[in-house]
């Protein structure tokens, strides 16, 4: 499974936020990474710089074997909060649709 991070100009994407963001996708996707063959990160900051709650935004796309892509996204107070709830709720919407297949 390869994991893709991506930030807009205001978040710092540095080795830091890319070990967090692979740690993440790996504990709460690693069941499925037989399927996965890649994971999209998009992070940024909604208001751009400026101070306000909830304005980091992000969307992860699962690319699965066979399926269209699976999306969900998070906005949240900090960066790493967005990250993980994207995860989970990317967790929840592959859960849905590979578990009606069976798999």
């Amino acid at each position: 499974m390869i994991i893709q991070l991506n930030t807009d100009s205001h978040i710092k994407g540095d080795e830091s936020l890319a070990s967090h963001v692979e740690t993440v996708v790996e504990g709460v996707l690693g069941r499925f990474s037989g399927q996965i063959t890649r994971v999209e990160v998009h992070l940024s900051d909604v208001n751009a710089g400026k101070a306000g709650s909830n304005d980091k935004h992000c969307t992860m796309e699962a690319r699965v074997d066979g399926r269209p892509p699976a999306a969900a996204t998070e906005d949240a107070e900090t960066v790493r909060d967005a990250i993980n709830g994207a995860a989970h709720k990317l967790k929840r919407v592959l859960d849905s649709s590979l578990g009606k297949l069976g798999k």
